[in-house]
């Protein structure tokens, strides 16, 4: 058996395509949940590649979107992290994640822990979020005006003559 000299990063006794799948996997969790919990080497996997999709999230233009869209397992996870979570995190500039050991999973004695978000993401508002909210307020006061104009225009157009066409009879003669 040779050594692993010079062999950075851990296998997870997976292929390289079963790993990238794992990864993306958590870190679609990680986002959807804001907190899951894993074996410790998993974790420590985890923490620098969310941190740098976060940093990419941050920016917010087309191309990082595309680019977090891509090192995530579904679209709607990558959303949640460019519209939602990464303008909460604004203040940090790294460090946005935490790992913290909990106890020996039970069967294999694998070593477990949490890993969360540094910030709680349930009580900032998001700055994007407040601006849409003044959008939809403002827009049903235009809806609300468009249907009285269109109840106008119905009544002109029943005035008109409307062809009706002979409808077949279909059966036994």
């Amino acid at each position: 058996m040779s050594n692993r000299h010079g062999n950075k990063g851990r296998k997870f006794g997976r292929k390289t395509d079963q790993r990238r799948a794992l990864i993306k996997g958590l870190a679609s969790a990680l986002i959807d949940h804001t907190s899951i919990k894993t074996t410790h080497a998993k974790a420590k996997d985890l923490v620098p590649y969310v941190e740098k999709l976060v940093t990419k999230a941050k920016k917010g233009d087309l191309h990082n979107r595309r680019q977090v869209i891509s090192k995530v397992a579904t679209v709607s996870s990558a959303h949640k992290l460019v519209d939602e979570i990464a303008p909460k995190l604004g203040g940090r500039n790294s460090g946005y994640l935490r790992i913290v050991k909990e106890e020996n999973r039970r069967g294999d004695n694998a070593p477990m822990s949490r890993v969360s978000f540094v910030d709680d993401l349930t009580e900032a508002p998001v700055a994007k979020s407040a601006v849409a909210t003044k959008a939809i307020v403002e827009t049903p006061k235009a809806v609300a005006t468009k249907p009285s104009t269109l109840k106008a225009k119905p009544s002109t157009a029943s005035s008109s003559k409307v062809q009706k066409t002979p409808v077949k009879k279909v059966g036994k003669k």
